[in-house]
């Protein structure tokens, strides 16, 4: 089958329906197609809390907010990609305005919370649920506009479509399986815009959906893109700690607000841990919670906002009020039990500021791209802005570059193989790899690393890597498989890049090169996978 568009894009979060509006409020002729793993909802984006980062109270400044971006991310950071960003700021939140979202304010001024890393309060919200309330005013557009923008639910990008006709390799598309009959379509457009966002799920402990299983990542890295800074996973340094559950994030807005972290001792760690105590960035109080976890031997550390008002907590946080006291924690009486999760990735598929990748057609935005902006730690809240700001640009780059090429008028038949094989019932087999795998990516490539555990990974998932592409030869495309494909390929590229860098900076620490070498002052690009990197170990 097939089906023919102008714009493809992969992916429902910020990133993706933001672009697609700016598409059609460009053009009013142009067709745009989103294709989404499960529903439109089921995106990071939906789950963000805190805010945007924004420089909009006169006594803020680009400038501070530039440099509070470059300390975070530890030298690496581009800076002319940092300032793009930070002065789009203040429009796109206007932007959104005009679409709906309706940001927290008080008798007309944006009620401004401060997170970790930041030297002024310019993180905007919608209360605790900042995501959700982006992701309905997005949606909302977007549904209005059936005749120019249409969301295929359940459908799922397995390999990106590429031409070469001789004067160069080029995107046109993608192969899309969809979950219900399990059917494939090639999607064939001149511009695709992958918005797939984050792969926390190759992590045991993560903040992150279900979706979040890099695909993003191993779409572009398959079709010959290359990929950035993988190595430098943030680890959200509080999620509330509840075993058997769906970890829930608690925002560091709450730190904003004065929550302290404390040991179930009873002492403030971070008050010696960094100058700025519990507003340090998130790399540092992911470590700090890591090595009194590791000295006291207890399962979780302690979040304490009691001491503020409780009408206060419950109309700041009334997502977080509801969700911890279901879990049977009042957070306006007692301290919340956290532990750190893989939360963002600051690495991905490397672009321009423009969404531009090295493959002519394939346009990336949000966090499956590696622009430059992070560094080596993302500031908090800075993600979603980069995300927005992206999706503009990519929009106005994606519609000069849609205008001047078209697509073959036929591309080559697809249909799934003949199972060949005899392999264990999916469920069994396919869970067995994927907890194996965040098992790996848990205990031996987490928040503190060494160069000889990294070692010990690339081998357990070079093994587990050479029985899924087994698998996928020989037996037709599945969501589980296809997502496990993903998610061995990511993680391989994640220990590839941590193995690269052989020095501590920003999210990437290892105990036996404890300090930072600027011999390594540079970006971790990689475009092919070592020979032998499949090995055993």
């Amino acid at each position: 089958m097939e089906q023919r568009c102008d714009y493809l894009v992969i992916g429902s979060g910020i990133a993706g329906l933001f672009y697609a509006l700016k598409i059609v409020g460009n053009d009013s002729s142009a067709r745009v197609t989103i294709v989404t793993k499960k529903q439109e909802t089921d995106s990071s984006t939906n789950r963000a809390q805190g805010g945007i980062a924004a420089v909009l109270a006169g006594t803020d400044s680009f400038e501070s907010h530039v440099k509070d971006t470059l300390k975070a991310g530890c030298g690496l950071c581009h800076r002319d990609v940092v300032e793009q960003v930070v002065k789009a700021g203040p429009g796109v939140i206007r932007e959104l305005i005009e679409l709906g979202v309706r940001f927290t304010q008080h008798e007309g001024t944006f009620d401004l919370g401060r997170e970790g890393g930041h030297s002024a309060n310019r993180v905007v919200h919608a209360s605790d649920l900042t995501g959700r309330e982006i992701e309905r005013a997005l949606l909302s557009a977007c549904r209005s506009l059936p005749d120019q923008i249409t969301i295929y639910r359940n459908h799922m990008a397995i390999d990106l479509l590429v031409t070469d006709n001789g004067s160069g390799r080029r995107c046109v598309g993608a192969t899309v399986l969809s979950e219900v009959n399990e059917s494939l379509t090639n999607f064939v457009a001149p511009v695709t815009l992958l918005a797939t966002g984050g792969m926390g799920q190759i992590y045991y402990h993560t903040s992150n959906p279900k979706i979040a299983t890099g695909d993003g990542v191993a779409l572009a890295f398959r079709a010959g893109v290359p990929v950035g800074n993988l190595e430098f996973v943030q680890f959200h340094p509080t999620t509330l700690y509840s075993p058997g559950r769906w970890p829930f994030l608690i925002s560091e807005a709450v730190r904003g607000e004065g929550a302290r972290l404390r040991s179930v001792s009873g002492e403030y760690f971070m008050e010696h841990a960094h100058e700025l105590k519990d507003l340090a960035p998130r790399d540092v109080v992911a470590r700090a919670i890591d090595k009194e976890l590791k000295r006291s031997g207890e399962e979780y550390v302690l979040l304490d906002v009691s001491h503020r008002d409780p009408e206060f907590i419950r109309k700041r946080f009334p997502n977080i009020y509801r969700q911890c006291l279901r879990y049977g924690f009042d957070i306006t009486q007692r301290a919340i039990p956290v532990v750190p999760a893989a939360h963002y990735a600051c690495g991905g598929v490397v672009s321009d500021i423009h969404g531009r990748t090295s493959l002519p057609g394939l346009f990336v935005a949000g966090e499956v791209a590696m622009t430059g902006m992070h560094g080596a730690n993302r500031l908090a809240s800075n993600s979603l802005l980069e995300a927005v700001v992206m999706a503009e640009f990519a929009a106005r780059y994606s519609l000069e570059y849609g205008a001047t090429v078209s697509v073959p008028e036929s591309l080559p038949k697809i249909g799934q193989p003949e199972r060949f094989g005899a392999y264990p019932d999916e469920k069994v087999l396919f869970s067995h790899y994927k907890r194996e795998l965040q098992r790996v990516m848990s205990d031996l490539v987490g928040i503190v690393r060494t160069q000889e555990r990294l070692s010990i990974a690339l081998g357990k998932i070079g093994r587990i890597m050479i029985e899924v592409e087994e698998i996928h030869r020989s037996t037709p495309a599945t969501y589980k498989l296809v997502e496990l494909r993903n998610m061995v390929q990511t993680a391989q590229l994640v220990i590839l890049s941590a193995i690269s860098r052989k020095e501590s900076r920003g999210l990437q620490y290892l105990e036996d090169r404890a300090e930072p070498d600027d011999a390594y002052l540079k970006d971790t690009i990689i475009d092919t996978v070592p020979e032998g990197a499949m090995e055993v170990q």
